[in-house]
């Protein structure tokens, strides 16, 4: 049962034979019909003959091998040609001529090599064919014959032109492929950023107070206990991300767990960072990918706090209302290092990239007394 389903997927591919394997029988039968008889192409106006043994092996020869074109194009013509030849020398006339144009267009769009040796060695032929027929019939004028030349270049242009379509075609797919795994790549480094670099902060921060508290063994116990809460979270954290890099992963992300915001200033707070949070309304049902967004906003600058203003006062100021989400996070200038300007600049890039793909409004940079402030407006409803 399993081959089944192949059936249509080989049916649809553009280099199955099953494409042309009915052409090439469609053909040889109408060639031998009373209604196409003698009716294809005339070269050199040498009398029809009636069918024979070499009628039937010109018309074969024509034919058949379109069934294999696509695979072995140049060969395929070759022989096409020779039974064209084999037709028009004998004055048969037969439909099956009608093969040499296809062949034909089949060298020029898919050779990719040897297209002008074919051109020039097809050529070279056609002038003793010329020759030969020009002495065997009544003596058509030269100009039918380069008429006939014309024709088959036209062919040979055709062919040309569907390759280069082709070529033009996988340069745009391939562009944008690369342009897909960029932005995927993007979209990971910034969760990357967000779920590590916050978690980690936060544990370097209480790791390195808790070295001066071995004086104090309950807020020792506190600050070890918080860093080991800490790793646990970005462990959880983590896992959820490769869950989402897994390639059966179909799911959307996660949106932010309920009473994130609150735990990320608790965890900000035991890292030695006065935090002031305000959250008015409720995140609405229908948020979409804002709640996540405006979560990560809160995460990123309280990282920063930690980072560029440790001991600084910082205001969190979330508001939800129907239509968007207000986020506001500031630091006092307090601290030397009350503004991120230190650091690579991802943090703050990756936020506004988030915000802007939302239709929101993202700001940042520094308070007249010398601290810093972020403030996001995002559009609730956003689709995840």
């Amino acid at each position: 049962m399993t081959g089944l389903p192949r059936i249509p997927e080989r049916w649809r591919r553009p280099d199955a034979a099953l494409w042309y394997t009915p052409l090439a029988l469609l053909l040889l039968v109408a060639s031998f019909m009373p209604g196409f008889r003698s009716n294809g192409t005339e070269l050199g106006g040498l009398p029809d003959r009636p069918f024979d043994a070499l009628a039937v092996a010109a018309i074969a020869l024509q034919c058949l091998p379109l069934a294999g074109r696509r695979r072995w194009p140049v060969s395929c013509f070759t022989v096409i040609s020779l039974g064209f030849a084999l037709d028009q020398l004998r004055g048969y006339h037969t439909l099956a001529g009608t093969a040499l144009p296809i062949a034909l267009i089949s060298v020029a769009s898919l050779v990719e090599h040897r297209r002008r040796a074919v051109a020039i060695t097809f050529s070279a032929a056609y002038v003793p064919l010329a020759v030969a027929l020009h002495r065997l019939g009544p003596g058509e004028p030269p100009s039918e014959f380069v008429t006939f030349y014309l024709a088959v270049a036209l062919a040979w242009g055709v062919g040309v032109w569907l390759r280069n379509n082709r070529a033009v075609e996988a340069e745009r797919r391939r562009r944008v492929a690369e342009d897909t795994r960029t932005a995927e790549r993007a979209r990971i480094a910034r969760e990357l950023h967000d779920v590590v670099t916050h978690h980690v902060t936060a544990m370097v921060v209480q790791a390195e107070a808790a070295r001066y508290l071995t004086a104090a063994p309950d807020r020792l116990d506190q600050s070890l206990t918080a860093v080991t809460d800490t790793g646990r979270r970005a462990i959880t954290d983590l896992r959820h991300l490769l869950d989402l890099l897994n390639p059966d992963h179909g799911t959307p992300a996660a949106p932010p767990p309920v009473g994130g915001l609150l735990t990320l200033v608790e965890q900000t707070r035991r890292a030695g960072q006065p935090v002031e949070f305000t959250e008015e309304g409720a995140p609405a049902a229908s948020a979409g990918s804002a709640d996540l967004v405006a979560y990560r906003v809160v995460q990123e600058t309280l990282t920063n706090a930690l980072k560029y203003a440790h001991g600084s006062a910082t205001s969190v100021r979330v508001r939800h209302c129907e239509q968007e989400i207000t986020v506001e996070v500031s630091t006092d200038g307090s601290s030397s290092k009350a503004s991120p300007t230190g650091g690579s600049g991802r943090g703050l890039t990756g936020l506004r990239e988030r915000v802007d793909v939302l239709g929101g409004d993202f700001s940042a940079g520094r308070q007249p007394d010398g601290g810093f402030v972020v403030r996001v407006r995002i559009p609730a409803g956003s689709p995840t």
